[in-house]
């Protein structure tokens, strides 16, 4: 089967993957995208969510913050925000950040409009601490 090379870096890790793979699933901000070898040119902001990257017949979640995706025929380079692989996910980290981010959320919708709590950022978190879980195969609803 076809492969493609996928290149995972982040600011403060560096390169967290880098293998030939033969599927990535991803959720942009334009919807779920399924990049395959020799795929057209691409490029895309990525939601935080649990990516799949299938290989070897076999299929990995990995955990990821937002950032940008790059695709062209023979190369995906993901520069993510954050990236976990599931060996690296410390679960009750990430249901204590799942947790305060839903109290943020909470808290956000009884504030006046003078609330110095920052939506967007408690979404982000949320949605960051979700994935982590899902990748984890941590119930969480």
């Amino acid at each position: 089967m076809a492969t493609i090379k996928l290149e995972l870096v982040t600011p403060d890790k560096g390169e967290i993957l880098s293998k030939d793979i033969n599927m990535l699933i991803v959720r942009s901000t334009a919807g779920e995208l399924g990049i395959l070898p020799r795929h057209a040119n691409l490029l895309t902001e990525l939601q935080p969510h649990a990516m799949k990257v299938k290989m070897d017949g076999g299929e990995t979640l990995v955990a990821i913050g937002g950032g940008f995706m790059e695709v062209t025929p023979e190369q995906i380079t993901i520069l993510a925000d954050s990236a976990e692989l599931p060996e690296n996910i410390d679960v009750d980290r990430a249901k204590a950040a799942m947790k305060r981010a839903e109290e943020r959320i909470a808290q956000y919708k009884q504030a006046t409009k003078d609330s110095l709590i920052d939506i967007a950022r408690a979404n982000s978190a949320l949605a960051r601490a979700k994935a982590r879980l899902l990748v984890k195969n941590v119930p969480f609803n």
